[in-house]
């Protein structure tokens, strides 16, 4: 465990962590396979014993994010445009898809902005503002909103975990994710709730509508 720490201090006290916090931020952002918050908390932790800095890590990360982010939309853009308009009209992916366009053209700020903070989740929903034509540059302004404060939660979580375990980075680590891990589950639960609430809502509707006739 101590060889792994020492690496661990090593790693974050190089500048090239700044370039290696960037690069995974950019490509969570459209393959999501290691999470970035992973690696922007450590960074977090390790920052609270004075490196790396925490403004750059918070820097670095939100421009990563958001240039990943904008490669996720432009693949949506490019090849999901093309699938949309090969789907048949009358058909459910097409339906389910016409959906999305109207909650995100309602919306698309605040699903955008609540998604960066869902691993995976995010993904999903840049691909789907670029297959259906969210305007470009409303998406660069609500993503730049969504990566910036995503930035600063994820550092500052970690930071605030290795200043609560100034002497024991693993424990202060553990401490960061588990907040992080939190606020995901949290707003999963929401969302879950949300749609239950939707789902019973339609049902009922047509209820609602015969009593009225």
């Amino acid at each position: 465990m101590d060889s792994v720490l020492d690496l661990l201090h090593q790693t974050m006290s190089s500048p090239w962590v700044y370039l290696a916090l960037f690069a995974i931020a950019v490509v969570d952002g459209f393959f999501p396979v290691v999470p970035s918050e992973t690696a922007v908390i450590t960074a977090g932790v390790f920052a609270a014993t004075g490196q790396p800095d925490l403004p750059v890590v918070i820097a670095v990360a939100a421009a990563g994010a958001l240039v990943g982010d904008h490669v996720s939309y432009a693949i949506g853009r490019g090849g999901g445009g093309r699938l949309l308009a090969r789907m048949p009209a009358g058909g459910r992916r097409r339906a389910a898809l016409d959906r999305a366009q109207r909650g995100i053209g309602r919306r698309g700020g605040l699903i955008l902005t609540v998604a960066r903070y869902i691993p995976g989740g995010r993904t999903a929903v840049t691909l789907t503002m670029g297959a259906i034509g969210f305007p470009r540059l409303r998406f660069l302004a609500f993503d730049t909103l969504a990566a910036v404060s995503w930035g600063v939660y994820s550092a500052l979580v970690g930071y605030l975990g290795g200043l609560a375990f100034e002497q024991d980075p693993l424990r202060g680590l553990l401490l960061g994710l588990g907040l992080a891990l939190t606020v995901t589950l949290v707003v999963e639960v929401v969302r879950w709730a949300r749609g239950r609430h939707r789902a019973r809502a339609a049902t009922t509707e047509p209820e609602y509508a015969g009593l009225l006739r």
